[in-house]
């Protein structure tokens, strides 16, 4: 009987020990980050309230303790819980990054068949009526897939040189469909291929142009994409001649998701931005930091 209640003695101080622990380092990172101005408050305000009760001792203690903690510790503690913080928020930075390209992953998987079924229905068509451009199509088709499933499969290494081969292909599938109707141009030095550029954002503009620019009109139009270096950001445009843009109007989901992707990717050193150009048509511009070339 007396052994047990030693033992509960025991983890009773060791219960008490641990909250009072706890509650002393509370108050020491406290300290540590509160600036001089909130902290000389709290020593009038504990001079005030605890005199007014005629006992100013714990008060005084407060101060000095405080003002041994701040002078003392509390820059090597700020600094250790700032550095802290920074780490916290960068890893979920990652995770959120992380998030942000498994959810293009799943997006691409969803439209990849779409594309796909369509691609085939049309050459199915054409061997009817078109053998010779059903061979074309298909061949186009060959070399879109080459350039997309390696992207798929491959966890990141995107770049703009790989981006434009996809969309090339695309634009010849595309140009099947359209006819005359859709006029391509790339204005791209050759020395940007090697450029990380973020994977489908290119693709995702190229077909934004096409549905809302291009399509409405019966005429149809040109597409152009271009790309340049402006001091430290690659600039990627892609710009059409189309019915035009309302620039007062909310992003559709594919921009909404471009500029998603920038913040997570970039902060605030990326940007999407849409353009009415003064001739007509829509231009939308993808700014990003510019590397020279991939990271190893």
């Amino acid at each position: 009987m007396q052994a047990s209640q030693i033992n509960r003695a025991v983890d009773f101080m060791r219960e008490a020990f641990a909250e009072v622990s706890k509650l002393w380092w509370a108050f020491f990172d406290w300290v540590a980050v509160v600036d001089w101005r909130k902290l000389a408050i709290t020593w009038l305000l504990a001079l005030f309230f605890l005199g007014m009760l005629n006992t100013p001792e714990p008060a005084v203690w407060y101060i000095f303790l405080s003002f041994g903690i701040k002078v003392l510790a509390g820059g090597k503690r700020r600094a250790e819980l700032v550095a802290k913080d920074a780490t916290l928020k960068a890893e979920v930075a990652t995770l959120e990054r992380r998030l942000t390209e498994a959810q293009m992953a799943a997006l691409q998987a969803q439209v990849e068949p779409h594309f796909l079924f369509n691609t085939l229905a049309l050459i199915g068509r054409l061997i009817e009526t078109d053998p010779p451009e059903a061979a074309k199509v298909h061949a186009h088709l060959i070399s879109y897939l080459r350039s997309s499933l390696p992207q798929m499969r491959s966890g990141g290494g995107a770049t703009l040189g790989k981006q434009l081969e996809l969309s090339r292909a695309y634009l010849a599938i595309m140009q099947a469909r359209m006819k005359e109707r859709l006029q391509v141009r790339f204005e791209v030095p050759d020395f940007l291929g090697s450029a990380p550029f973020p994977p489908m954002m290119l693709q995702t503009l190229i077909e934004n142009a096409i549905k809302h620019g291009l399509e409405p009109k019966i005429e149809g139009g040109t597409i152009t994409v271009r790309a340049r270096v402006d001091v430290a950001t690659l600039v990627v445009d892609v710009c059409d001649d189309g019915v035009g843009i309302d620039l007062h109007a909310d992003d559709g989901v594919g921009l909404a998701n471009i500029r998603e992707r920038l913040q997570l990717l970039y902060g605030t050193q990326a940007e999407l931005v849409i353009e009415a150009p003064p001739g007509g048509g829509a231009c939308a511009s993808v700014r990003i930091p510019y590397k020279m070339m991939e990271d190893a």
